[in-house]
């Protein structure tokens, strides 16, 4: 159990212990010694502690601690408008006593409010609701902002580690794990904003059986910084990343003989291939969560704004702007990315792609867009190589070692995506 979740652990039991017992009790004070030695503990690696409590989620400074989904303090104390938790080095086991009693008042009386409840709070304790006072901005303008606040490291290991396990839970037992999933995009929400511009924090393919994954992600990414420099809202930024990462769920089940092909696909591995936005959208709805959105995308970011593509249907119909902007991202990230059928696009080759299908393939307000946000943060874009499995040293991308790649299409002439490409 790492630091962090035993302090909270800890906390939990103290606050449960105090609303038990009187001042004084020999089982009050040592359930307050203990998390008070925890957060002890705590203090030596990370001396300014910073907890957030939003509905299910708990984050310590900016990482979701997943292993605390269901851990039900969380809640109440987001419910007693207690939704950020700072603590600093100076914190007295008297004081951090105080605090755990106004903690406890909080949740049994949640009506106090947090300007009003105990005003000799020590500095070196501050509590709140997210982005309601001074104190509380930090986080919150990180999540619901296009404000560039938050600073992390850009490498995505546990994000990419977070999906690979979701995408192994839906094959093993088909359940979606959309909480990992939320805590995911969340996660890259905060990395997208750095402290002078918008950084896009984008994976590089290590295996070639790890794409679906850096795909996952980097189509999150692209899509929420789109959502975003088109002025959409900051929940509704966050839903579209969501629809972004589970767009290609479908490919869990497509052997990877299939989506590694070198060659031409046969007319029956077309079928296959092309049958995941169905199965994607199937399995999120059978999820039994609310995720309308997330389905609608995995279902039509294949499909053209001229009625092309897949999977077809009878009467053509208008797709939802999240599959629309969803579908440029995806091509974008496909084409910039090495397979094993050819090599990787240049980014300006990708752009001028979308550009010459505006209108057709592409809708044109999110393909106008995305090429204009993308030459505008051409420098902010931070690519890193995909984490290295089981500790191992990393290596390049096997078709780096090719001699031969799939030929381009000649200059000038309108590129085709190669079968398989998003």
């Amino acid at each position: 159990m790492s630091d962090p979740i035993r302090f909270l652990v800890s906390f939990g039991q103290a606050v449960s212990t105090m609303a038990l017992y009187n001042d004084g009790h020999p089982a009050r004070e040592r359930a307050v010694d203990r998390s008070y030695g925890c957060l002890q503990d705590l203090q030596q690696n990370d001396p300014n502690p910073r907890f957030s409590f939003l509905g299910e989620e708990t984050i310590y400074q900016e990482t979701a601690l997943r292993e605390l989904g269901d851990w039900e303090w969380g809640t109440r104390l987001a419910q007693a408008g207690v939704q950020r938790i700072e603590l600093d080095t100076n914190v007295t086991r008297e004081q951090y006593e105080e605090f755990l009693e106004e903690m406890m008042a909080r949740i049994t009386l949640s009506f106090i409010d947090s300007a009003e409840a105990r005003p000799n709070r020590p500095t070196g304790i501050k509590v709140g609701s997210l982005g309601i006072r001074g104190e509380t901005r930090h986080l919150q303008e990180s999540l619901d902002a296009p404000a560039p606040v938050a600073t992390i490291s850009y490498s995505l290991g546990e994000e990419a580690a977070s999906i690979q396990s979701m995408h192994k839970e839906v094959m093993e037992r088909g359940r979606l794990p959309l909480a990992e999933a939320e805590a995911v995009v969340r996660s890259l929400s905060l990395a997208m904003h750095g402290d002078q511009q918008m950084i896009l924090p984008l994976l590089q393919l290590r295996e070639f059986d790890e794409y679906t994954t850096t795909h996952s992600l980097n189509v999150s990414v692209l899509v929420m910084a789109l959502a975003e420099s088109l002025g959409l809202a900051a929940q509704d930024v966050r839903t579209f990343g969501v629809a972004g990462l589970l767009h290609d769920l479908g490919k869990v089940h497509i052997p990877q003989d299939i989506l590694n092909k070198p060659g031409k696909l046969t007319d029956q591995e077309r079928q296959v291939m092309q049958n995941h936005p169905v199965a994607g959208a199937k399995m999120i709805i059978e999820s039994g969560r609310r995720l309308d959105l997330a389905a609608a995308v995995a279902h039509e970011h294949h499909i053209m704004i001229n009625g092309l593509g897949y999977p077809t249907h009878h009467y053509r119909r208008d797709c939802h702007k999240a599959s629309k902007l969803v579908h440029v991202c995806d091509v974008y990230d496909a084409l910039r990315t090495r397979r094993p059928y050819r090599d990787a696009w240049e980014a300006e080759r990708v752009l001028a792609y979308i550009e010459e299908r505006a209108g057709t393939e592409f809708e044109p307000e999110a393909s106008t867009a995305f090429v204009a946000m993308m030459r505008q943060v051409e420098g902010g874009i931070q690519r890193s190589p995909m984490p290295p499995a089981n500790g191992e040293a990393p290596s390049s991308s096997p078709a780096e070692n090719r001699k031969e790649s799939a030929a381009a299409p000649a200059p000038g002439a309108p590129p085709k995506p190669p079968e398989g490409s998003a």
